[in-house]
């Protein structure tokens, strides 16, 4: 699909953002869509620009090829209302839009969190979810919205559906990861089991945006769900001394025990629920799965099925990462 007319949701983020640029290098025309309207004049001039929650996104008229869906509320913590409102009625609202104004192709962006559990698993296929799991409202919710998503595909309301997952963005930008990282080890050190070694995967913010766009031609258009990383696993504490290095910072670990961490999040976090404003515990049970366990996902299916290979390496990230970080401070 050359010179598609694309629209982007969330562009005002993060990964839209990244997404929304790499469309244009690439020859698309971008309309893109999201709350922030400072952020969104960055990737998109005014004649492209549609400011506002996906709710008013609804009832808008678009002659448009393909949506890319990447708005979401992200986050370990918080209540299911607001879950429920952003990332299933949300992508509800989308779902509208792709049918009134007959879009061939919608390609959602879901979250690896669908696999999160309290133990070691490796090489992760996407058929290995449990539709049950509720370790929190975050993942209740992306396993929520990819079902309505389905749903929505076998009614016809969505000509063609593609679903990815990526991994842990991490770029120049990101609002979550290395920040969270960061304030856990200036203010306690970084908690660390097994003495670091569990494995992890992460992605490269511009290989997702490249996942992105070649699945707008790409992949099985029948509700094809792909995992996507960096394809790139590290033991934990290797990353963290790798990216602390390139930041002039000394490491500071914690070694835990993964039972009794877990035991005491869970503590937490039913304190946490009944104090006034449910503020976010210092550490959650999701968190820890990412970091206490072993988890990496099998790409093979990105790999066949999209052609999708990372182009940016872990380590060329992580510099840049760093370099941004410094220069800002």
């Amino acid at each position: 699909m050359s010179g598609a007319r694309v629209l982007v949701t969330g562009a005002s983020g993060f990964l839209g953002g990244h997404v929304a640029r790499d469309l244009q290098e690439h020859g698309h025309e971008v309309f893109a869509a999201g709350r922030r309207v400072d952020a969104l004049a960055s990737v998109a001039d005014a004649a492209h620009r549609i400011p506002g929650d996906l709710a008013s996104l609804r009832p808008r008229d678009l002659e448009v090829d393909a949506v890319i869906h990447c708005a979401a509320l992200s986050t370990p913590w918080g209540p299911w209302r607001a879950f429920h409102e952003a990332n299933v009625q949300g992508t509800a609202d989308v779902v509208e839009f792709v049918r009134r104004n007959r879009v061939r192709r919608l390609v959602h962006v879901s979250s690896p969190s669908v696999y999160a559990a309290a133990r070691d698993h490796e090489q992760i296929r996407e058929n290995e979810v449990d539709p049950r799991n509720r370790l929190n409202g975050y993942i209740r919710s992306k396993i929520a919205a990819e079902a309505l998503l389905q749903d929505a595909h076998r009614a016809g309301d969505v000509d063609e559906l593609v679903i990815v997952r990526p991994r842990g963005l991490i770029g120049v930008g990101d609002p979550s990861l290395v920040p969270r990282l960061l304030d856990v080890h200036a203010r306690l050190g970084v908690p660390v089991f097994d003495g670091g070694r569990t494995l992890i995967d992460v992605t490269a913010v511009q290989n997702v945006a490249s996942a992105l766009r070649l699945s707008l031609t790409r992949g099985d258009a029948r509700g094809g769900v792909y995992n996507i990383t960096n394809d790139d696993p590290r033991e934990f504490r290797d990353l963290l001394v790798q990216l602390l290095g390139l930041l002039g910072e000394t490491p500071r670990l914690r070694p835990l025990n993964r039972r009794l961490a877990w035991a005491a999040a869970a503590t937490l976090e039913g304190v946490h629920r009944v104090l006034p404003g449910r503020p976010e515990p210092s550490f959650t049970r999701y968190t820890l799965s990412t970091i206490a366990f072993s988890q990496t996902l099998d790409i093979t299916r990105a790999k066949d099925e999209l052609g999708y290979s990372p182009e940016v390496s872990l380590d060329e990230a992580l510099a840049d990462v760093a370099a941004d970080l410094k220069a800002r401070s």
